[in-house]
Parts: C-alpha cells; structure tokens; sequence
C-alpha cells in the first residue's frame, strides 16, 4: 500500500489564494492562547483550532471536523507540530493536505508586492503587504533607482524585486521610529552605499548618522522629478513626518489608516502627545486635497485589503467614514487614544531600542521580538 503524501505551501502561495479569494481551510495547532492573539485570516478562510498536544494520540478531533472534499492547510508555529499532524491525516485518508512551510514565523516575515501606480514622471509605485503583521512598507521606482519608505527587516525581499526591475536603491525613509517592528531601512542603506533619512525629533537616542527629514526638503528618486515630500505630522511619536508622492498620494505612516487612527501611547507620554495627534488629523491634514489617497504604514484587518490586496483609501472618504477622524469633542478625542486601548505591541521597548541602535539582536531574536499582529492602532482590538 502507498504511503499518502503531504506537500508544503509557502505563505507567498497562501497569500495569493487569500487575495484571490480563493477558498482555504486552515487547521491551526497552536495553543489557544496563541491562536486568540493571531491567525491566518482573509474573506475566504475557514479556520478552526484544535491543539496539537490534544491530536497526538488521536486524530479524530480534527477528523470530525475537517472537510473531506477541501484541501487542508495545516499551521503551527515554525513547522514541524504541522508536518506530524499532516502526515496523521493523510494516513488516516484525507487526499488534499499540506502544511505551512516556516509556520507562522514565515507568515509573519513574507511581503506581497502590490502595484499601486505608475507615476507621472515615468516611474512606478509599490506597496509591500506583509500580510501577516499588518506593516505596509512602499517603493519608489524611477529611471534605474529606487527609493523604500518604511522597510521591514526582511531585506532580501527588496533586494529580490530591485534585481528583477533592475534599479539601484539610493534612499531609504523611515516616517517615525517604529515600536513594532524592526526597521530594514538602515541596513539595507549601507548595504547599497544609500541615504537613510529619519525625523530628526525621533532620533534624538540614535546612535548612528542619517540624514534628516524636514519639511520642503525634497527626496528625488531618478532623473525625472519624481519627488517625496515630507509633511510634518506628529502624534504617533513626536517626530512622524507624511510624504505626498506625485501630488496623489499620501504615505501617513501610523498617524492615519483607513480604519483607525494611530495611537500616542507607544513612548508612554500618550497624554502630551494625544493633542498634537488631533491638531495633525484634523487640523493639518484637513487642509490637504481631499483627493489625495491615503497609503498607511499598517492596516489592522482584513478587511482592509482591497483590490489585488493594495491597501488605500481616498482622504475625503475617511474624513467620511474613519470612526477615529469623527470625534468632535476635544475631551472625548483624548479618551478614546488614551484610554481602553488594545495591548501594547510586542517586545516593544526593546524594539524600539533596536531602531535607535542600542542594542543589536540577532536574527532569531529579532523574530521573536515582532512574532504577533499589528497593534499599532487606536480601534484594532
């Protein structure tokens, strides 16, 4: 009799069956706990949760429960708790299983290049989607250069798409010193011989040189004018800067999304800075074009995701429609980012020490530091 056998998927194939609305059922055996805080999820996922511990002995709990006609995609935390319980299913007869290769260490770390648009000058546009953390990085393209905003520590990922679209990168930006997740931007920088910019009011800790953002000091990315314009916008930290590119869009870096607002609390001084959030949210960025489309640094669900898995949203429609931008009352403002906010990202002291350069964790630890959703939001909860 032929032993039944069981292949990977790598979450670059998950995340394109979930933006293409293809139908997945996921089998997580991870502890409760873990699954409550941070799972696979997309319009066309069904997921259930049965611990791995319970499945050794006995198959029969998921058997009960798993479809027979769909395909399985089974997941744990790095990979071989999925192997084992794949490899139990299909012995015990189910034809379409396979498991998540890496786990969700490698759901964490993929990012899902999305075209946003090509630019006036000749270039072109990029979101990165890291579909399992939430963060959102972008990327400038223009005459064989390159610029990225906001990088995610998975570097080799940037250096994969510059090698295929053949451009040199020559600056990297971060819009604020991140809290939840570990910035790309400076390594992958002096890898390339680039500029790394950041807020000067947010590096005031660092611990190495950059170049510093500053209002009406132009970032030009190639020969043909294509420019980031930094706008001073703090409120998140006290030195997040928002770039208009190409008089279309607006990268707001964690001040706005498209559901939500960001929070002021991440630097433990959320009542000083709950004001200048609401002066940037509706009093800076109410003087903007209404027309311009916001790009956010993170989205906080799913359901964010539009089209192809870009994530945007007219700035007239989120005046419109983001609870975090319709709170009329000052007082009533200041509760809501400051009180009953969901759990702090993380890790996200020694983050945030990492992105100032004071410590310098390895890979592996920098992995655990980031493992968990995106919480960098007034209303993700």
């Amino acid at each position: 009799m032929t032993a039944r056998r069981t292949q990977k998927v790598s979450a670059k194939e998950v995340t394109k069956r979930i933006l293409n609305h293809e139908d997945l059922f996921i089998l997580d055996v991870r502890n409760e706990s873990d699954f409550s805080d941070w799972k696979i999820e997309g319009n066309s996922v069904e997921i259930i949760n049965i611990p791995y511990f319970d499945l050794l002995d006995d198959m029969r709990p998921a058997l009960d429960k798993i479809p027979a006609d769909k395909e399985i995609v089974v997941v744990c935390a790095k990979e071989g708790s999925s192997i084992f319980v794949a490899e139990q299913l299909a012995e015990a007869g189910l034809n379409h299983v396979s498991y998540l290769e890496g786990g969700m260490k490698s759901w964490s770390e993929h990012l899902e290049p999305v075209k946003v648009s090509d630019l006036s000058g000749g270039g072109e546009l990029y979101q990165f989607v890291r579909i399992g953390k939430g963060c959102l990085s972008y990327m400038v393209l223009s005459n064989g250069e390159a610029a990225i905003i906001d990088t995610s520590r998975m570097i080799d990922q940037y250096e994969q798409f510059m090698q295929e679209n053949s451009v040199k990168l020559v600056h990297t930006i971060d819009t604020h010193l991140h809290a939840d997740h570990i910035s790309g931007g400076r390594a992958l920088a002096q890898m390339y011989a680039a500029s790394y910019h950041l807020p000067p009011k947010d590096a005031q800790e660092v611990t190495f040189a950059y170049e510093e953002l500053a209002e009406g000091k132009d970032i030009t990315v190639g020969q043909e004018t294509i420019k980031v314009q930094p706008i001073y916008t703090p409120g998140h930290t006290i030195g997040s800067t928002s770039f208009i590119i190409d008089n279309t869009y607006i990268l707001t870096g964690d001040i706005l999304f498209i559901e939500s607002i960001g929070r002021p609390d991440l630097a433990g001084i959320a009542e000083d800075w709950a004001g200048d959030l609401r002066d940037t949210l509706y009093g800076r960025y109410k003087e903007l074009s209404e027309e311009l489309i916001v790009l956010p640094a993170h989205f906080g669900k799913i359901t964010e995701l539009g089209e192809g898995g870009l994530v945007s949203g007219r700035l007239g429609t989120l005046f419109s429609e983001n609870p975090g931008l319709n709170i009329e009352d000052e007082s009533e403002f200041r509760r809501t980012v400051t009180e009953s906010l969901p759990p702090q990202p993380h890790s996200y002291q020694e983050i945030r020490k990492a992105n100032r350069g004071e410590i310098t964790p390895n890979k592996e630890e920098q992995r655990e530091m980031e493992m968990g959703p995106n919480r960098c939001a007034v209303h993700d909860k």
